[in-house]
């Protein structure tokens, strides 16, 4: 087990991090429907006591994904959170106002009132998913930013990053990709979290329009992923040379990824054919209630696929629109081998940890 072979591992495991971030997206997807959902007083304190059940893994797996990458390729953490900070700092504003309304919401006596919390949630539930698949489809669009690691010897200034855009990452929302992967990922979301109230609320009527907002939400988040996925597969990446270091464009870049590694592409196809099954089961079967699961397990898998195929075979996951060597690779950015290998180690209680919060999941959802 080669440098190469820590590099990749932690790459998967970040990979991985993020696409059980984007499954539990579900939590802000749903804060989205609850108006849509809930004609009542009633049904509206059901629908934000099932959903407020779940919000903090969501924001715990944010935390975890930002630090696996400061801790196996800081030097992305340092480029883009240091420098694209106005789009990080809106996305931690989001779930900064949801952690406070869930927090008080019910406390009486509020200075803000319910409503102007609701308002907050609905806010986090538009802004998180947006804004975050933009700043992801960055992997693929590139940024603004010079990468000078020479620079770390001089005392005075020892910056290595720095932001070439005044804008400091808002001008992501200007490529017009990155608001489609934003838009797709804001429609699954509430996909997700129509399939999890079906699954969590035993209440006809929240069931009911719950199905409703499935379909209503499943067709553009269809059209965004497909114009995506198809514009992606056929555009023009940058591959580092393994033995020069030198970083050039490659034409239909992440469909060689594809072709290169089949089992990605295998995953990829598993991946959307168990999310539309638990989309078309739960819509056509009123008495299906479990269409959160195989919908889940696929959106993990396809997000999976495409993060991977961002990073590996030579690829640059991070390119620089401002000076193309200085575009970031798994090679040339990460930790080294003795920080890599001790974190290995460390990673081995990731699958205790996910058992614990598969026992929470299932302890919390018995009332």
């Amino acid at each position: 087990m080669d440098y190469s072979f820590y590099q990749h591992y932690w790459w998967l495991l970040v990979a991985l991090l993020g696409a059980l971030l984007v499954f539990l997206l579900f939590v802000q997807g749903g804060q989205s429907l609850i108006y849509q959902l809930g004609k009542k007083e009633q049904d509206l304190q059901l629908l934000l006591s099932s959903i407020g059940k779940k919000w903090e893994l969501t924001f715990t797996t944010l935390v975890t994904f930002g630090g696996a990458f400061f801790a196996s390729f800081p030097l992305f953490y340092s480029t883009s959170f240091g420098g694209a900070y106005w789009v990080w700092m809106l996305i931690l504003f989001s779930f900064v106002i949801q952690a406070v309304s869930y927090e008080y919401m019910h406390k009486k006596g509020n200075l803000l009132g319910s409503r102007t919390y609701k308002a907050f949630l609905f806010t986090n539930g538009l802004l998180a998913p947006v804004l975050l698949g933009a700043a992801v489809s960055t992997f693929f669009y590139g940024a603004e930013f010079i990468v000078t690691k020479d620079n770390i010897t001089d005392l005075k200034m020892p910056v290595i990053s720095s932001w070439t855009n005044p804008l400091h990452g808002l001008e992501a929302v200007g490529n017009i990709m990155n608001v489609v992967l934003g838009l797709a990922i804001f429609f699954l979301s509430r996909c997700l979290g129509s399939l999890y109230f079906i699954n969590n609320i035993d209440n006809k009527a929240i069931r009911q329009n719950a199905s409703k907002q499935l379909l209503y939400n499943a067709i553009p988040f269809l059209v965004c992923f497909l114009l995506y996925l198809i514009v992606l597969l056929f555009k023009s990446g940058y591959t580092e040379n393994p033995v020069t270091k030198i970083i050039s464009e490659e034409p239909y870049k992440y469909l060689h990824n594809l072709l290169a590694m089949p089992w990605l592409l295998a995953l990829l196809l598993i991946g959307v054919v168990l999310v539309l099954y638990g989309f078309v089961k739960t819509y056509l079967q009123t008495e299906y209630v479990r269409g959160i699961w195989p919908a889940g397990i696929g959106t993990v898998l396809v997000v999976l696929v495409i993060l991977l195929i961002a990073g590996y075979n030579h690829t640059a996951y991070y390119p620089s629109l401002s000076d193309t060597q200085s575009s970031l690779t798994i090679t040339n950015s990460s930790s080294s081998l003795f920080t890599l290998k001790a974190m290995s180690i460390v990673s081995i209680f990731i699958v205790p940890v996910l058992g614990y919060i598969a026992y929470v999941w299932r302890i919390m959802d018995k009332k």
